[in-house]
């Protein structure tokens, strides 16, 4: 097959003067992309590397590839993630991992919440707030979380800090609202382990909201494997106004994870369930990744803190690339088993490639 290898570089990434730190860490590095294109081809394709920036139409219409390995972040805008598969869609090409509806809801936190909570998973306690005056819930209870709603935005207030008291919660309000972004997402602290579940495949049928419950029920997550759970190291570091700002993890990546996590065994079984649950009802396809908290002040209470239907795929840097190779993968099989989903998903052949070149990017097949 001709495979579109789809990336935003770090390396090619805006800058200006006084850019936030660690801006575009979410990008792939050429390290990812050549790690990338040496397994696929290895597995027998063509791959053609192309940046996800106002180049990408016309290169796409230059090359009809039979199918894009997908992995654009994308630089600026709202839901950013979902602007090259929405170019992808419309110029009706195949592409790994998960589809635009769920890339537009994984990129804003409330509805990512909202659908959570319908479906009877487990998400901290939240509110949006508008306006400076704008009384709490009586269920939030300090320290509270305070962001922008919208993830991955370009601008300084996104920073994930914690309020402590009602001072420092609207003093963050107002910092947030100069910056242009309301309303802003308040969110229950959860202080604890955070575990990470990643996954490979697709569910068979959408899960409904308790069928994890069910012994009895079919599994329509069957299809789906489950890698060996991560738990991330976590420290807080104090800011100057007396804040804190939240860090995922400090050092390298390989002493910032522990595989698998030391957790009991009924433990293991419900962060599967729910990682599965969540997995289906936001839509993600072929990998993914959902972040847990297990709270300290809650008899270790699981909390879905983020669900990401992109991870990275560094081949020694990402939790989803460690975890399957603590589970015995190669890197090779996972990028092919990643491959081998979304053909099927597709219902890509080598017959309907061949269609493809004959008929043109636009061809109706």
């Amino acid at each position: 097959m001709k495979i579109a290898l789809l990336a935003n570089l770090r390396q090619s990434a805006p800058s200006w003067p006084e850019m936030p730190a660690g801006l575009w860490d979410e990008l792939d590095t050429w390290e990812t992309i050549q790690a990338i294109a040496i397994a696929l081809e290895r597995a027998g394709h063509q791959v053609i590397f192309l940046e996800g920036d106002q180049t990408l139409y016309n290169n796409l219409l230059a090359i009809t590839p039979d199918l894009c390995f997908n992995l654009c972040q994308g630089y600026f805008g709202e839901a950013r993630k979902a602007q090259v598969p929405a170019i992808l869609e419309m110029l009706r090409l195949s592409y790994t991992g998960a589809g635009l509806l769920a890339l537009v809801l994984t990129s804003n936190e409330v509805m990512t919440k909202r659908i959570l909570s319908c479906h009877g998973l487990p998400t901290p306690a939240f509110q949006t707030l508008a306006w400076m005056d704008e009384p709490l819930q009586a269920n939030l209870q300090f320290p509270l979380l305070v962001k922008s709603n919208r993830i991955g935005e370009v601008n300084k207030a996104t920073v994930t800090l914690i309020a402590d008291d009602e001072n420092q919660l609207r003093a963050q309000l107002q910092r947030h609202f100069e910056e242009g972004y309301r309303p802003v997402l308040v969110e229950q602290a959860i202080t604890g382990r955070e575990i990470r579940v990643g996954m490979v495949g697709n569910s068979v049928a959408s899960i409904p909201k308790r069928s994890a419950e069910n012994k009895k029920a079919s599994h329509p997550s069957q299809g789906l494997h489950i890698f060996p759970l991560l738990e991330t190291k976590m420290t807080f570091q104090p800011e100057d106004e007396g804040n804190h700002q939240l860090n995922h993890y400090q050092g390298t990546f390989p002493s910032a994870y522990l595989c698998p996590a030391p957790l009991e065994v009924d433990q293991v079984t419900a962060l599967k369930q729910l990682a599965k649950a969540a997995f289906g009802v936001l839509g993600c396809l072929d990998f993914g990744e959902v972040v847990f908290r297990l709270d300290e002040n809650d008899h270790h209470k699981l909390y879905i803190i983020k669900v990401n239907p992109l991870p990275s795929l560094h081949p020694s840097q990402a939790a989803l690339c460690l975890a399957a190779a603590g589970d015995g993968w190669r890197y090779d099989e996972l990028i092919s088993r990643i491959l081998r989903e979304a053909r099927q998903r597709h219902q890509l052949t080598p017959q309907t490639s061949y269609q493809r070149q004959l008929m043109g990017i636009n061809g109706y097949w």
